[in-house]
C-alpha cells in the first residue's frame, strides 16, 4: 500500500510538471530574434517561423520589428514539448489573440517553415517575400 501511495504522488508530480510546461504566460523579457522571444525568463522558439539571422540586414530589421511589436505585451505561449538548443518550441499569442509569428510573416519579416508549421503560415507571406528573404535549409 505504501508503494502505491508513493507512486501515486510521483505520478501527480510528473503530470503537474508536464502541464506546467505546456504554456507560458507573462511579459516579454527579451527578444533574441524575430523567431525567438523570452517570456518570464523562458526562451521560446516560434514554431514554423523562419526569420533571417540576426546580424544580417534583414535579420536586424526583423528583430527590431519584433521588439516594437511585443514591447510591453503579455504573451501566452503554447509549447509543443520540443526543444531546440536552449529554447522551448511553441506558438505565442498576444492578449488580443494575435499569433506573433503570423504577424512577422504577414509583415514580410519572416517566412513560413513548412517542415514545422505544416504550411499554416504559407498564405500569409507577402508577394516577393520568398525572393527577398533567405529560407533556412532545414525548412
Amino acid at each position: 500500500m505504501r508503494d502505491f501511495v508513493v507512486w501515486s504522488l510521483v505520478a501527480l508530480c510528473v503530470a503537474g510538471a508536464a502541464s506546467a510546461q505546456q504554456a507560458v504566460v507573462g511579459k516579454v523579457t527579451k527578444v533574441r530574434a524575430a523567431d525567438t522571444v523570452v517570456v518570464n525568463g523562458v526562451p521560446i522558439r516560434l514554431n514554423g517561423v523562419d526569420a533571417p539571422e540576426h546580424g544580417t540586414s534583414a535579420g536586424n530589421a526583423a528583430t527590431a520589428a519584433m521588439k516594437r511589436y511585443v514591447r510591453g505585451k503579455t504573451l501566452r505561449c503554447e509549447l509543443n514539448g520540443d526543444r531546440t538548443h536552449d529554447r522551448w518550441v511553441g506558438v505565442c499569442f498576444t492578449e488580443e489573440g494575435h499569433d506573433i509569428g503570423a504577424v512577422m510573416i504577414a509583415n514580410g519579416y519572416a517566412l513560413d517553415c513548412r517542415r514545422f508549421s505544416g504550411g499554416r503560415y504559407r498564405d500569409l507571406e507577402p508577394v516577393g517575400a520568398r525572393s527577398r528573404l533567405p529560407q533556412a535549409r532545414y525548412c
